[in-house]
């Protein structure tokens, strides 16, 4: 038990290092431009396999 306090201790320090040096926001926006350029891609993929096979 002792083992999962030090576990969240050390997970709660990473943490705030990431919150309050401001790296949160910046990975956010990340996180936000990545998931409109995959949904994107799924829907273009989406279109792209309902066509059908070519014909060569």
């Amino acid at each position: 038990m002792f083992r999962w306090a030090i576990l969240f201790f050390i997970v709660a320090l990473i943490s705030a290092f990431f919150g309050f040096g401001g790296i949160a926001g910046d990975a956010a926006w990340i996180g936000q431009v990545l998931l409109f350029l995959f949904l994107i891609l799924a829907v273009v993929s989406l279109v792209a396999g309902r066509r059908g096979p070519s014909i060569e």
